[in-house]
């Protein structure tokens, strides 16, 4: 091969080498993670869908399970509310054959929309007796939470248990009174 020739096929070589590399940089490169991410939207957009239609499906029993819900919340006016509540424990406690040493509520504000009533009681009882009454209160018509429960021993053998518990009911701003 004469140089000349040799020096315009190496030119063309490095100018065809030159535009690939740009190409790959420039356009190619960015189409591939443009693409990729849109498969990642779509995926998640399809999942979504997925789980809106879920929902849609089971919106009878969603809306029948806020419905209880909201029909075992505490009654809107502050009194009764309270009464309801230390009305229970007292049942619970003659139930489970608990003694109750106190019971102190208080009353949480934090938006306009609903209330929170939160009470620490304290017992005194048997084992069996104080998960009676923990059982009671979780599964008891009224819409409480247990938010802590302290257990301690008040004698040597540990037959005769101190109970802690802090309870929390909501009242919502929307029911009547």
């Amino acid at each position: 091969m004469k140089t000349d020739n040799r020096q315009k096929l190496l030119l063309v070589l490095t100018i065809v080498a030159a535009t690939l590399l740009v190409g790959d940089k420039l356009v190619y490169s960015p189409l591939v993670r443009l693409w990729q991410s849109r498969q990642q939207e779509i995926r998640k957009l399809r999942l979504q869908v997925k789980e809106g239609s879920a929902l849609v499906r089971r919106e009878q029993v969603v809306r029948g399970r806020w419905d209880e819900m909201r029909t075992n919340t505490l009654p809107n006016n502050p009194s009764q509310a309270q009464e309801k509540v230390l009305k229970a424990f007292e049942d619970w406690a003659r139930e489970s054959g608990v003694t109750l040493n106190g019971i102190t509520p208080q009353w949480k504000s934090d938006t306009d929309e609903y209330q929170t009533l939160v009470c620490r009681v304290n017992a005194m009882g048997t084992l069996w007796m104080l998960s009676r009454f923990i059982f009671d209160i979780e599964k008891g018509p009224l819409g409480l939470k247990l938010e802590s429960v302290e257990i301690n021993s008040t004698d040597n053998t540990g037959q005769q248990l101190a109970l802690g518990l802090q309870v929390s009911g909501l009242v919502l701003a929307s029911q009547q009174p």
